[in-house]
């Protein structure tokens, strides 16, 4: 296990089992429906029900559907996560959920499902950030983080450098992108080399075929002048656009694979050398990667081999855990519930744009409780996702 930091040390009463919290994670910010249950750092249940077939018709997500799905899916994947792990709700320590950022009415579909399994069941609630949740989930597979930590988050959504301190409540932005994450990025060479959608996995593969010295495509904000620790793919998207168009246009054969592999190298060259750069000016030897292009097999090959080099260990979780699931939600909730740390109000709200400095939404309601209207919404959303024994 890694070496842990000064956060750490006051288990959190109450639990029934010491340190080792029982939480159930729901995560709803994209098109993935994913619920989570674990004990302490330990995985216990990891379902996820996908809509990504129905987003590929269209190219990209498209928030109604996403958040339709959400619902359709949200109470049969609860139950799946229950009976993977051999527990009932009522064996729960905690409700832990995605309250931001992300698709705002995807959000609320999780938001709104939390509240009603922490109303019904009488368990805290737990709102945390996505993006921090990305970096807790390594607990699972590593041991607890040390602190510091650098993470790297690297998504459809996002392309982030955060100096994490306390995993709980002192997660800092370093930089992220400037424009196109790049996950969108990916989705976007992939079309324009008509792979199809979602982009990331489909390159990554095609990649392998290629040479990706074949194409010099520019490296995006690593000029002396630049913001060090900023990302921009926006330019390197366009850039692969453009030689593709010239080649039809010459009616030349276009090197799929060579155009993939040399736009992936341009990607993983600049993730990489900027974290490895930022883990070396803050005295960090953790170098933690996160997010769905954290699946990457360049993108962890180049970073376990500058790392090697810097003398920085490397912590990358396997794929399933890179991108969005419950498993990273109930992650950082039950290392909410073993650091003591505040539960969220029962009226919480989700939060498209939340800050990941806002590593959690503590209740800062004032003493009173919920209003009439309030409990009774929350009772009614209890009602239906208990099949009507709330």
């Amino acid at each position: 296990m890694s070496g842990t930091g000064s956060g750490e040390g006051r288990p959190a009463s109450g639990t029934g089992r010491g340190d080792e919290p029982l939480v159930l994670g729901i995560e709803t910010s994209c098109d993935e429906t994913g619920v989570g249950i674990v004990r302490g750092t330990t995985l216990l249940a990891d379902a996820v029900a996908s809509s990504v077939d129905e987003h590929a018709r269209f190219g990209g997500v498209v928030p109604e559907v996403a958040s339709r799905a959400h619902l359709e899916a949200m109470v049969p994947t609860v139950q799946r996560a229950l009976d993977q792990a051999g527990l009932k709700a009522s064996d729960l320590d905690g409700i832990a959920v995605t309250a931001g950022p992300g698709l705002a009415g995807a959000l609320l579909v999780g938001v709104s499902a939390a509240k009603a399994y922490a109303y019904a069941l009488g368990k805290p609630l737990y709102g945390v950030n996505h993006l921090a949740s990305h970096i807790c989930v390594d607990q699972l597979e590593h041991g607890r983080l040390p602190e510091p930590t650098m993470a790297l988050l690297v998504s459809g959504g996002h392309s982030s450098l955060l100096l994490t301190e306390d995993i709980t409540s002192d997660v800092r932005p370093l930089g992220a992108t400037i424009d196109d994450a790049a996950g969108e990025a990916f989705d976007k060479v992939a079309r324009v080399l008509g792979l199809g959608f979602p982009g990331g996995p489909v390159v990554d593969r095609m990649a392998r075929e290629g040479d990706p010295e074949a194409i010099r495509f520019p490296r995006g904000l690593t000029g002396p002048r630049d913001a060090e620790y900023d990302f921009s793919f926006s330019g390197l998207k366009t850039a692969v656009a453009r030689w593709v168009e010239q080649k039809r246009r010459a009616g030349e054969q276009v090197p799929v694979a060579d155009v993939a592999a040399s736009f992936q190298e341009a990607v993983t060259d600049v993730l990489t050398r900027k974290a490895v750069k930022a883990c070396r000016a803050n005295g960090v030897d953790h170098l933690m990667i996160g997010g769905g292009v954290a699946a990457n097999s360049r993108l962890r090959a180049m970073a376990e081999e500058r790392c090697e080099r810097a003398g920085i260990r490397l912590r990358v979780p396997r794929p399933g855990l890179c991108t969005d699931n419950g498993a990273m939600v109930a992650a950082l909730g039950a290392e909410m519930v073993w650091r003591g740390r505040p539960a969220s109000a029962i009226d919480l709200s989700a939060d498209s744009s939340l800050p990941v400095t806002d590593v959690s939404v503590p209740d800062t309601s004032l003493p009173g409780g919920l209003s009439p209207d309030a409990h009774g919404a929350v009772h009614a959303h209890a009602h239906r996702a208990l099949g009507g024994r709330a």
